[in-house]
């Protein structure tokens, strides 16, 4: 039966400019497949992608949980005779995924090039800058260095003007990071479902969901298992490892100055400053920041390697993200070493770069490649339901 074909050629435009450009080198020969974990006998994975991505099969490309569960270990670029680089092609694809399913559409667009980096930066920067301004927090410090004062003094409803102010700034923009995250991924595995035709009146209800393959996944995720077998970037782990349980400290240690300061702190006098160092908390807020900064530095390191093998192309996909990391990581323990020193001026100008640096994280996480850490995790899943009961039985 004759298949008519229709590619998008922009589609292919983009992930020459994301850093696909190798993508017409490759000739099919199916060498990696042969050298990929990820692929079996009926999965030649990643050749079917490489032959979608020439057709301009956008379609079937973004609706392929084998995309997301790359974790582009280089063992294909690496052995491919033709220098296609699928990792690099693969990459691409998952960026264009990103901003095909991002919400809203307009600001996924505005990430995705970087072009408009000015923009990206400046607009967080400058909405921290003249809320600081407005509040009247903006002046010379007396005393004391204390950050839990940045934004001016006072208390309303129990709670200080700074936390109220950091509230105001910084829950709206995690909400709105997690409701277009998961309007994104829920579109993603909606289209991945109807590649499969699963019937709606057969599914897993949501503590099956969650037990049977969210669990799992994450658990695999937290062990790294698949980045452990990678071949020629096996040093990968050494950078994600730290990163992953960096972050994992720093949101138990945010969690808990919140309960510290602003909730055990209406009745306890004294808990609004800074915590002690000698605080197990403290010590661990200190352990995270230095695993985050070394983790993403050996990324760092990882990818210019790469690219100075030759073995992948820079990319504003790539370096967006290590950069605004190794600037939230860096930010915050200069922030610390100057108030402990007793700088006023560096330690707020670094705090206030902090502020914009996290802002920057949590706005524009469903669209940059820190996306990945969402839709891949929801990909895992995808791949242990549709090996399930779940889906076999529409299939009989």
């Amino acid at each position: 039966m004759a298949i008519r074909v229709e590619p998008d050629l922009n589609f292919i435009k983009f992930l020459k400019s994301a850093g696909g450009d190798t993508l017409k080198k490759c000739y099919q020969c199916a060498t990696c497949s042969v050298v990929c974990p990820l692929s079996s006998d009926n999965k030649p994975f990643p050749r079917k992608e490489m032959i979608w991505a020439q057709w301009g099969l956008k379609d079937r490309l973004v609706a392929d949980p084998d995309v997301m569960l790359c974790h582009q270990c280089g063992d294909c670029t690496a052995y491919c005779p033709r220098g296609a680089k699928p990792g690099d092609v693969l990459g691409a694809i998952r960026a264009y995924a990103y901003t095909h399913y991002g919400f809203p559409n307009g600001l996924a667009k505005l990430v995705s090039q970087g072009k408009n980096l000015p923009i990206l930066i400046g607009a967080p920067a400058l909405l921290i800058l003249i809320v600081w301004f407005l509040s009247g927090g903006m002046h010379l410090p007396q005393g004391d260095i204390d950050f839990g004062n940045f934004f001016g003094h006072g208390y309303f409803m129990g709670l200080t003007k700074n936390v109220l102010i950091i509230d105001a700034i910084f829950v709206p923009a995690f909400a709105f990071a997690v409701f277009a995250a998961y309007k994104g991924v829920s579109n993603m595995w909606n289209n991945m479902a109807a590649q499969l035709d699963v019937k709606s009146d057969f599914r897993p209800s949501v503590p099956q969901f969650i037990t049977q393959f969210l669990v799992p996944s994450v658990k695999e995720i937290l062990a790294h298992k698949r980045f452990k077998e990678c071949g020629t970037n096996h040093d990968r782990v050494n950078g994600h490892l730290p990163l992953l349980l960096a972050f994992i400290g720093l949101f138990a240690v945010t969690t808990y100055g919140m309960i510290r300061k602003d909730i055990v702190g209406m009745f306890v006098e004294g808990l609004h400053g800074p915590i002690p160092l000698s605080d197990p908390f403290k010590i661990l807020a200190n352990v995270s920041a230095i695993a985050l900064i070394v983790g993403v530095g050996i990324l760092w390191m990882n990818r210019s390697r790469m690219e100075e093998e030759n073995n992948a192309s820079p990319t504003f996909y790539d370096w967006f993200l290590i950069t605004k990391i190794m600037a939230v990581g860096v930010t915050g323990l200069c922030a610390e070493l100057t108030r402990l020193i007793g700088i006023p001026v560096l330690a707020y100008l670094f705090y206030y770069l902090h502020l914009v640096t996290i802002l920057m994280l949590f706005v524009y996480m469903p669209y940059s490649k820190f996306a990945h850490m969402v839709y891949r995790t929801f990909a895992m899943a995808f791949e242990k339901y549709r090996a399930s009961e779940f889906v076999q039985k529409t299939e009989e």
